[in-house]
């Protein structure tokens, strides 16, 4: 094993046995629910959005070391972000899961998940946080544009 593949791990670990920004939020914008049925895995996403930023974002969740890492990660990474970076950074992370080639400069400890795509069944596993932040953002954009939005379109 690289010593690359090595702290890859530890980030991954120090992720899981001590998640940053797990707990309930009281004002929060959004509350999003998804499960994978694949594995089991489980989170509760909550998020406060104020004028197109993402303020503050907070999970609770049951799931294997990569979801529950990848939720402590997405979390720590939005806070602060308007929601089109949040976005666009939820769409690179999607693609570095599938193998392409993307830029992961501001990713930092994200770009420890990189290797997950080397093993299809968990690629669910991480993208379960990401997944829930996007439909967060698009539900909380549809409560305030006046919108509807058809919630099953964006179940996983």
């Amino acid at each position: 094993m690289s010593s690359l593949d090595d702290l890859y791990r530890r980030v991954i670990m120090d992720h899981y046995q001590a998640p940053r920004n797990m707990g309930d939020l009281e004002d929060a914008d959004a509350t999003i629910q998804l499960k994978n049925p694949t594995c089991g895995d489980q989170i509760t996403l909550q998020m406060k959005v104020e004028d197109g930023r993402i303020v503050d974002a907070k999970f609770r969740g049951e799931g294997c070391s990569i979801s529950m890492s990848s939720a402590s990660m997405m979390t720590d990474a939005v806070k602060g972000l308007n929601v089109e970076d949040a976005l666009d950074l939820a769409d690179r992370f999607s693609k570095m899961m599938l193998g392409e080639d993307v830029a992961t400069e501001d990713f930092d400890d994200i770009e420890a998940l990189q290797g997950v795509c080397k093993f299809p069944a968990r690629i669910k596993c991480a993208t379960l946080a990401w997944k829930a932040m996007e439909k967060g953002i698009k539900e909380h954009h549809c409560e305030h544009c006046g919108g509807e939005h058809d919630t099953d379109q964006h179940h996983e």
